[in-house]
Formats: C-alpha cells, sequence, structure tokens
C-alpha cells in the first residue's frame, strides 16, 4: 500500500537519525505535495508513524519526532539505566534496609513466618479497624488480622475504613477497583494529565476515559458536572493529594465543593492515595469513594502490597474483582507488612521520608528558581513547564545525552492531540548530591536552545 511504504521510509529516517529527536514534520498538506498524493493519504501516513510510536502531534504546534522510539513495556515500568534517574519514585532511606532487616529477624525469630506460611483468612479485613485511633494504632490484639493492621494506615481524622481488601501491589488495587465499578464501554472520568498505569488499565477493561477540566488547584467541579450532563459518567479515579504528575493538592475549599458535586453525580469515586503518607490525608470525598494505596512507596518498592478501602457494602464487589482478576496479595508479604506496622518501623520510615521529600523538593525549586514549576512541597515529584523554545519530547532526549532520565508530558496525557509542552521530575532515588548536579544541568540545558544541544 502506497501509504505503508510512505510511512516505512520516514521511518527509516527517524531510525536512521536523519531526522533528529524534535524536528518538525510538514504539516499533511505539504508533505502531500512533497511526494506527490493525496492529503488523505498523507494523514494516513502521519497516523502509521503516530501508531509506532515515532512522532507526536501537538494540538496548534504541529507533528513532531518522538525523543525515542517506545518499547512494548508499559511506561515508567523499569529503570532506565541512564546514570541519573529522574523517572521513576520509589523513594529509599538511607537507614531503612537495615531496620526493615533487624524487625525481619523478630518476624522469624518468634515464629512469625511458620504463620504466615500456613493456611491464611485471605484478603479482607474486619471491622475491629474502626477502634484504631491513628495511622500505625494496632487493632485489638497483636495478632488481630494484617488486612486490618495495614487499614490502620488509612485511619484519617473523621474517617475510618469500614473494610478493606488487600492486593497484591497498588496497580492490582486500582485494575480492582475500576473492575469493580465499570463495565466495559463505562465512560469513566479522569484527570487529563493521569498515571500512565491507568490508561493501560482502562483500554484492557474497554473503559472510555474522558479527561475532566483541571486547573492547579485540581478538577473544576462545575465543569464535572456539565461534563457529567452532557454524558453521564460511571465513575471517576481521581489523585487530590500529591497528583502524578503534577504534584500538585486539592486545598480544603475545593475538595468541598469536589465533594458537593460528585456526590449530586452520584458516581462512584476511585481516590488514589499512594502517595498520602507523605501528607496529613483528608477523609475521602464522597461515601461512595474507593480508596487504594500501597506500601511500595511508603515502605519498599519491593513490598508490593495494595489496598482497597471501601464501606461494608462494597466489599463482596471489591473481593471478587480481586478473586476473578488473580489479584490477591502474598499471605507472607501482608503478614511481613503488618509486622512492620505493629512494631513501629513503618512510621518510622514514614517520618524519615517526610523530612527528605520537603528537603529535596526545596531543592529542586531553589536551582529551577525563575522557570515555572509546580508542586505540592511535601511531594517527591514536580512538574516542569518548559520555555517556549523547548519541546517535551526534545528536552527529553537532550537530557539523556547528560545521562538523565526525566518523563515527558505525553506519558501522562490521555489525549494525544494535545500534549503538554512538559516533563516530570522525580526527585526520590538519587542522593541528594547527585541530585543537586542533576537539576543544575537540567536547568544549563533548559537555559539553552535545542540547536545548543543538537547542532
Amino acid at each position: 500500500m502506497e501509504f505503508t511504504m510512505l510511512a516505512d521510509a520516514v521511518a527509516r529516517q527517524i531510525v536512521a537519525g536523519d531526522l533528529p529527536p524534535g524536528t518538525r514534520l510538514p504539516t499533511h498538506r505539504a508533505f502531500a505535495r512533497r511526494h506527490g498524493v493525496a492529503a488523505s493519504t498523507a494523514t494516513r501516513v502521519y497516523q502509521e508513524l503516530t501508531r509506532r510510536g515515532l512522532i507526536v502531534g501537538e494540538v496548534g504546534r504541529g507533528t513532531f519526532v518522538r525523543a525515542m522510539r517506545p518499547t512494548a513495556d508499559p511506561v515508567l515500568a523499569e529503570p532506565t539505566g541512564l546514570r541519573v534517574d529522574l523517572e521513576l519514585n520509589f523513594p529509599v532511606q538511607p537507614e531503612q534496609r537495615a531496620r526493615l532487616a533487624s524487625s525481619m529477624a523478630e518476624f522469624l525469630r518468634t515464629g512469625g513466618a511458620a504463620a504466615a506460611l500456613g493456611p491464611w483468612a485471605g484478603p479482607p479485613g474486619t471491622a475491629a479497624v474502626r477502634t484504631a485511633d491513628a495511622p500505625g494504632a494496632r487493632p485489638a490484639g497483636p495478632s488481630g488480622n494484617a488486612a486490618d493492621v495495614l487499614a490502620s494506615l488509612l485511619v484519617r481524622p473523621g474517617w475510618r475504613p469500614e473494610r478493606i481488601v488487600l492486593t497484591g501491589s497498588g496497580r492490582q488495587a486500582i485494575a480492582a477497583a475500576l473492575a469493580t465499578c465499570a463495565r466495559p464501554g463505562d465512560r469513566l472520568g479522569v484527570e487529563p494529565l493521569t498515571y500512565p498505569v491507568v490508561k493501560a488499565v482502562g483500554a484492557r477493561l474497554g473503559l472510555t476515559l474522558v479527561p475532566l477540566d483541571l486547573d492547579d488547584d485540581g478538577i473544576i467541579p462545575e465543569r464535572l458536572r456539565a461534563t457529567h450532563r452532557r454524558t453521564p459518567l460511571t465513575a471517576v479515579y481521581l489523585q487530590p493529594g500529591l497528583h502524578n504528575p503534577l504534584g500538585i493538592s486539592v486545598p480544603p475549599d475545593r475538595r468541598a465543593a469536589l465533594a458537593e458535586v460528585l456526590e449530586a453525580c452520584g458516581v462512584t469515586v476511585i481516590e488514589d492515595a499512594v502517595y498520602s503518607f507523605l501528607t496529613e490525608p483528608a477523609p475521602p470525598l464522597t461515601d461512595r469513594s474507593l480508596v487504594v494505596d500501597s506500601l511500595s512507596k511508603r515502605v519498599a518498592p519491593g513490598l508490593a502490597v495494595g489496598m482497597i478501602a471501601c464501606s461494608a457494602a462494597e466489599e463482596r464487589q471489591v473481593s471478587a474483582a480481586v478473586r476473578s482478576g488473580a489479584w490477591t496479595p502474598s499471605a507472607f508479604a501482608a503478614e511481613v507488612a503488618a509486622h512492620w506496622v505493629r512494631d513501629g518501623t513503618v512510621a518510622a520510615i514514614v517520618a524519615e521520608k517526610r523530612a527528605d521529600a520537603r528537603e529535596r523538593h526545596a531543592l529542586a525549586r531553589t536551582v529551577l528558581a525563575g522557570f515555572d514549576v509546580i508542586g505540592d512541597q511535601r511531594s517527591y515529584h514536580c512538574w516542569w513547564r518548559l520555555p517556549a523554545r523547548w519541546r517535551a519530547e526534545t528536552f527529553v532526549a537532550a537530557a539523556a545525552r547528560h545521562g538523565i532520565a526525566v518523563t515527558p508530558g505525553a506519558a501522562y496525557a490521555v489525549q494525544h492531540n494535545s500534549t503538554p509542552n512538559a516533563v516530570r521530575l522525580a526527585l526520590s532515588a538519587p542522593p541528594v548530591d547527585v541530585l543537586a548536579a542533576a537539576l543544575h544541568t537540567l536547568r544549563t540545558i533548559a537555559e539553552g536552545t535545542p540547536d545548543d544541544e543538537f547542532a
């Protein structure tokens, strides 16, 4: 087919480097004239190159060669291999490995392993958690259900989860929550920039993701109401605290207005609370909220235990979704995690990470002063709106030439034809001195031009 041959020819130029990252391609009409084909054929060529992940279109700006060809792996799934990783956020404190090892030794010494490897009651917790007084508090009896112990991490002022269902990871918790409240063809409201895993899971479940209007304080309530009135939403997935990738938190007055609209719409709300351990979290937005959380960032990357907090009425549906999706957790991981909560290990690590996140975020703001950087000061990541002379894909490529991995805004965009000219900086991985040096390098790149980098 003619359009396929043309697409192959352009693809070879991109792979060979003849069309370097950031190159602006001709308009469809200009491409058609240059190659002596119909405008519709040019459109099909660009669609094919977009499908292959080689180019990206930006509304009002044009079509550009991507920084790199994406692999078949999910976005942000594995470390990049570059010297400084500002792409993945897995905070690990210097002393936490020794602390976790010491606590694990006690767990093994007291026979915890034998109990964890025996018959297990399963993921659902009981109402015992409602007697907990504060995050980290023990439920009745030191040998309480692991789900109840972990649920104590979600206790917030004015709210205690009625039920908690455990999963094998935070990603599985999100998938199970989506599978609980939506069916193929349903409309799921999301922030226009959202966690990439939600985009992937939503596509596999056959959901239509509907971007909701957003400003620097979060979703705009009346715009959400208007969207729902035009074509009803089945559910909404939100990150009201330390949003990924923006790093913003919804302020109290906006939370109240948003909660009122969500209650009036009567939709199920999935609240992603994976970064809530860095803040003083607020109660769920509505009584219909499913709150998902995980221990991978709160404690350690290898502790992939996820949680879904829900009402007693929803527990059966949530548990059924977890079982049918094969998303049940490892009993051993759940019991070890519960042990670390009981003996105060988790609370100590969280306190260290809260201080560390503030230090790193303040460093980023100081080094990048004068640029358009947003994000909550308690967050482990921030959002950098780049100067007009840079596009995100080109900037990512320039950073990679200096051994620094950052994430382009397109990775989070729900609409592929509306990609932000911004990058997310994950601040948790490198040592602080390495982070500082990397940020200074990024500043130097941003103060220059693409011509300086790719001359």
